[in-house]
């Protein structure tokens, strides 16, 4: 299967692609999300894996906005626990570090080995594999990369340190994705995208559509509508059967929303822990 990811082989996305449909997929990088979702809808690509939500950072807002905008379907979910590898070209040691690049979110996350090493210059790069693609390609020693051991596996880099991150309970949720729906017969969640009008306890009434049925609901997310200002879009993981009273709370809720689209239903990938 070939599944499209944004950034390079050895990225997060990469690592999580190989946790969910096995080590012999075939990972296409791809520059941008916008990239990416393309690929699967041009069927260049089967799947695309794409961050949804980080368990520190939060959301991933642009990727909501893309899931409405696009024609493609979530078919399925995992979560990988991220781990944080400061990696070097061999011989380099870890005193004679000068310079260790990374994504922004990857340095926010290993803040503390910053500070406690002011000597060593964070530097932003557009994609944790990619910072170590860059430095592999160079010849100083005293530079660094921080990324997943899976791209000092790639690229010929040693770790020389591991679980640089500040909090171990480090995150990331990936969403599936295809340009044909999953199969409802195996979902035990629901993503929905709707609209309400303005009025009071229209969001009360909303949610009121599953309490009353004793359906679970994993997140809600807000998102503003383009040209329209100050209203905005709901994002809403439902759990349970579509078939069973989780469906009948999304009948409900779809007489009462002007505007609903359902992005997928898909099997609960968040009950089995990351280790």
């Amino acid at each position: 299967m070939k599944v499209a990811i944004q950034g390079e082989r050895g990225a997060f996305s990469h690592e999580a692609a190989r946790r969910m449909l096995g080590t012999d997929v075939t990972v296409l990088g791809k520059p941008s999300f916008d990239a990416l979702f393309a690929a699967v809808a041009d069927r260049e690509a089967e799947r695309g894996l794409v961050p949804i939500e980080n368990s520190l950072a939060g959301s991933i807002h642009e990727n909501y906005d893309r899931l409405q905008a696009s024609p493609l379907h979530i078919v399925g979910e995992t979560q990988l626990r991220i781990r944080h590898c400061l990696i070097a070209r061999p011989g380099t040691t870890l005193e004679s570090l000068r310079r260790v690049a990374s994504h922004p979110v990857a340095l926010a996350q290993c803040r503390r080995f910053f500070a406690e090493r002011p000597d060593v210059e964070a530097v932003a790069a557009y994609d944790t594999a990619g910072s170590v693609l860059d430095l592999m390609k160079g010849a100083a020693t005293y530079q660094g990369a921080i990324a997943s051991a899976l791209a000092a596996e790639l690229y010929g880099g040693v770790v020389l340190r591991e679980g640089l991150e500040d909090d171990p309970q480090n995150f990331t949720r990936f969403l599936a994705l295809s340009l044909e729906p999953g199969p409802v017969e195996a979902a035990t969640k629901t993503s929905i995208v709707f609209t309400l009008d303005n009025e009071p306890g229209a969001l009360h009434n909303a949610m009121g559509a599953f309490a009353s049925r004793g359906v679970d609901l994993a997140k809600i997310e807000s998102r503003p509508l383009r040209g329209r200002p100050w209203e905005y879009a709901f994002y809403l993981d439902i759990l349970g059967d579509p078939r069973g009273p989780a469906g009948a709370g999304l009948d409900a809720l779809r007489a009462m929303a002007p505007y609903l689209r359902v992005l997928g239903s898909y099997p609960d990938g968040l009950k089995r822990a990351s280790s």
